[in-house]
Order: C-alpha cells, then structure tokens, then sequence
C-alpha cells in the first residue's frame, strides 16, 4: 500500500465513536508507516533477515507503542485545528478526553509494562493540554516540535541512521497536511464541535 492510498473511500465522520476511530488510524499511520519504511530503507538489501530477527521485531514493538502517543498527540492538534476554525468556542476537555479514550483502548503492551505505558498516558495528556495555550497552527508545522523525538525512537542504532531527521520530519509534515485534507473531506459540511462535545 502506498502512502496516499490509505486516504482512498473514505466515509463520512457522523459520530463521535468515528471520529475517536479516525484519531485512532490516522495516529497508528502515521507514526507506524515511517518506523517500517525507515528500517527498510536503512537495512537495504538485508531487511528481509533483519524483520526476521526476533530482537528486531521486539524493537519496533518498542518504538511503535511509544510512538503512538506522540501520533496521537499529532492528529488531535490536527482535529482541534478544524474544530476552531468552525467554531468560536469549542469543548477543549472533550476533545483530551475522547483522546485518552482512544489511549484507553488498548491493553498494556508487554513490550513496555506497565510503569510505562501510564508514564506515556501522562505525558501525552501533558501534550493535549498544551495545545491549547496557542493559537491553531497550518498542519504542516505541527509536527516541528515531536520530529526528533520520533526520529529517537526508530528501532535503528544511532551510529547507522544517518543524518535522516529531515526527511522524517518532511514525511510527518506531508501525512499530517493529507490527515487535514482527509478530515475536512470526511465532515462534509456537518459541524465537528458537535462530535467532541458529545464524547
């Protein structure tokens, strides 16, 4: 499957359970296609051994789970972005805690354990509550200040990374533009603020 062709038949956002569950596919996209991505294109012609090799796979599960809150975190400004842009007032709450519950979905990854999964949920409840504090941002700038701390994650040795992070943060700047571009398609004219509110 090619970058864009997750965008493709899509279906309208009418409630808010889609609307939680566009959060919670665009977030697992966004940060899981460039994690597999990436390793392929740095272990070459060897990436089929090394995505067989157990303590390879156990390091993307590792990065992959820590880096869906940050991907959540991403797509949740990206909602909230079109929520003020419709309307002067907005349910900020409602929005951190539809969030929280699309965090809540998933059981403890054994990847991480417990005492880290809830230090991630705190964290990235940190991280929607700042959103608030400024005015909205294009989606192509979101992803400035979480670009390094995804690129950190990437189950890749740091002595063969190379100096990749701006073709990382090009690639959360392009997503996140076509993750915008998909919300305002999938609303259709009918009012987001509704959708939040009623979580």
């Amino acid at each position: 499957m090619g970058l864009f062709d997750y965008f493709k038949r899509s279906q309208p956002i009418r409630d808010k359970d889609e609307l939680a569950d566009f959060i919670d596919r665009y977030a697992a996209f966004l940060v899981q296609k460039a994690i597999y991505e990436y390793s392929r294109a740095r272990a070459g012609h060897y990436s089929k051994v090394l995505f067989a090799e157990s303590g390879f796979q156990k390091a993307v599960e590792v990065s992959r789970w820590q880096a869906f809150p940050l991907g959540l975190a991403m797509v949740a400004e990206i909602v909230d972005g079109v929520l003020r842009s419709q309307a002067e007032e907005r349910d900020f709450d409602a929005l951190v805690a539809m969030v929280l519950a699309v965090f809540d979905r998933y059981a403890v990854p054994d990847a991480l354990g417990r005492e880290k999964w809830l230090e991630l949920r705190a964290d990235l409840e940190q991280r929607l509550q700042r959103i608030a504090l400024h005015p909205v941002k294009r989606a192509m700038d979101v992803p400035e200040q979480y670009a390094m701390l995804y690129f950190d994650l990437m189950p890749i040795h740091e002595k063969l990374r190379g100096r990749d992070l701006e073709t990382t943060h090009n690639y959360l700047m392009v997503t996140l533009c076509n993750i915008h571009a998909e919300l305002t398609k999938r609303i259709d004219g009918q009012p987001l603020a509704p959708l939040v509110a009623a979580h």
